[in-house]
């Protein structure tokens, strides 16, 4: 394995308003408690308000896994017991149910939260630190999750849906196993992931039990636990923000002044408070909560409540109520004793949108923590890049920079014309100042024939430039093949190619490979070669 680190700028695809969060601009400090450093996490350890029940926590995950009736290695048994004592927190990561994990990132997120977890417990001995993954199991967007794509091949499940995804039901997934284990092959390694997707996709019965046991499997070695928070003891804990929220709607109202602020920062909110942010859950209904004509309606059904009664039954009955995106972030700093979230740029960014409702509620807001991103490279494509004389960051121009970039550094052609651009310059510089001095209304056109003259000679390096790829056509070709390699549609790899085809190589060295090379506090995008 060989890394390097480049700056997220670098790679010239995030956005801007995550790299002021970075960069710790000054103009975002009000939206978030502690920096993702390690002076943020040693205040945020001595200061920390655990609302979480712990007792609580440690049977439902002791519950759950029984449930799986998986082989629980002594990493995880000991994890959930430590759980229970005061002096272990979590550091957490989320994300949807993505069929076989869905694209790269998945991975990496959970990855992030088990380094980050070796890194504080390194950092405060006397502190214990659990990863755990939180999966979405309330969420409901089915399109979003229900395809990989793996060896440049899309695969799908294509089939009617409403309510939950994690309650989904597993049946009828025989060919879109065999498509997927069909592109992983037959090698050991192949053999070995084949093995555990048939395990979790054809004999757990719900797309929640599968991707935990899946994802069991391929990171048990670290202890990491994996929580499904549809619980009625965990949405126990819950019920006085829910009821306050739904009834007095102060998300709604704090949200939307947060908004307003960050949008006076420059940044525009990635998402939009609703009055409600409540779906009600039952069976195969998960549709939102809206006030209308004096009651409390649950959209496309028959169902409503009066304020009373939906108290009642909120009291009775918490696990048939479902956060949306922006109070899911509280339910579940209600329920763990967490230091850190760890997400994507979209994730970092809505986050912030919530500081004000974490306040309102006397909730701890956690560390943000960018989860590490990574471009995966293949020993012969570290061996091509070095033949054609580039550097991997070369990599993430455009293709037609990147074509340039090539081209002006190895024609033995001079195809700049920046020397007689300059000259240009300094000429019209003079016959301005003349013509100034005979007519100064003689000034715009003279600058309007620069402009142009200027324009000509960018066209003509173009040309020169264009012509000079041509007597290059191979090598234009080994680019282009590269590019292609390292990206999709020109966006980054961990955002489309899913993990398969990398287990397939280097088996379970793949997922200690990115532990080892990740550096959570780093704030750095890793480039990795892999290794056998």
């Amino acid at each position: 394995m060989k890394a390097s680190y480049i700056d997220y700028r670098d790679t010239q695809r995030f956005s801007s308003g995550l790299l002021r969060y970075l960069d710790q601009d000054g103009s975002l400090q009000p939206f978030y408690s502690h920096p993702p450093n390690l002076n943020g996490f040693k205040k945020l350890v001595a200061n920390k308000k655990v609302t979480a029940n712990r007792v609580t926590l440690v049977k439902v995950l002791q519950q759950q896994y029984a449930k799986m009736q998986l082989h629980l290695p002594d990493s995880i048994t000991k994890n959930i017991q430590l759980l229970g004592q005061e002096n272990t927190f979590t550091v957490t990561t989320g994300h949807q149910l993505n069929l076989f994990t869905g694209p790269l990132y998945f991975i990496y997120k959970i990855a992030t939260a088990i380094k980050l977890a070796q890194e504080l417990k390194a950092e405060f001995p006397d502190k214990n630190f659990v990863p755990v993954y939180w999966m979405a199991t309330e969420d409901h967007d089915f399109e979003e999750i229900n395809h990989a794509f793996i060896g440049g091949k899309k695969i799908s499940w294509d089939i009617e849906t409403k309510g939950a995804c994690g309650r989904l039901s597993t049946q009828g997934l025989s060919e879109v196993l065999k498509a997927y284990q069909g592109i992983l092959g037959v090698s050991p390694n192949a053999l070995q992931l084949a093995s555990w997707i048939k395990e979790a996709y054809a004999q757990q019965h719900t797309l929640a039990d599968a991707t935990r046991y899946l994802v069991h499997k391929l990171f048990e070695n670290y202890g990491l636990l994996i929580i499904d928070a549809e619980h009625p003891e965990l949405k126990k804990q819950f019920i006085e923000v829910m009821e306050a929220d739904i009834m007095e709607q102060h998300s709604a109202k704090l949200i939307s002044e947060t908004n307003t602020q960050l949008k006076a920062t420059g940044i525009e909110p990635p998402v939009n408070s609703r009055e409600i942010n409540f779906f009600y859950v039952k069976g195969e209904i998960r549709e939102r909560i809206v006030y209308q004509n004096g009651q409390y309606q649950v959209l496309n059904t028959t169902i409503q409540f009066t304020e009373a009664e939906l108290r009642k039954h909120i009291n009775e009955r918490p696990e048939n109520f479902s956060p949306n995106v922006v109070m899911r972030p509280l339910y579940q700093e209600s329920i763990l004793p967490n230091l850190a979230y760890i997400g994507g740029g979209a994730e970092i960014l809505y986050w912030l949108e919530l500081k004000s409702t974490f306040s309102w509620y006397n909730l701890d807001f956690p560390v943000l923590l960018l989860r590490n991103s990574a471009q995966l490279i293949t020993e012969q494509q570290e061996h091509q890049i070095k033949r054609l004389g580039l550097e991997a960051i070369d990599l993430f121009q455009s293709l037609d920079e990147l074509k340039k970039t090539w081209i002006l550094k190895n024609s033995t052609h001079n195809l700049s014309v920046a020397k007689e651009s300059e000259a240009i310059k300094s000429t019209f510089t003079e016959l301005k100042d003349r013509a100034k001095t005979i007519d100064p209304t003689l000034v715009p056109s003279t600058e309007a024939i620069e402009v142009r003259l200027f324009k000509a000679m960018e066209r003509l390096e173009k040309k020169m430039v264009k012509a000079e790829k041509r007597n290059h056509e191979e090598a234009m070709l080994q680019l282009e093949k590269l590019h292609n390699g390292f990206f999709y549609q020109d966006g980054l790899q961990e955002r489309s190619e899913n993990f398969g085809m990398y287990f397939t190589l280097f088996g379970q060295s793949f997922i200690d490979q990115l532990i080892s090379a990740f550096q959570p506090l780093n704030a750095k995008f890793t480039l990795l070669t892999l290794s056998k």
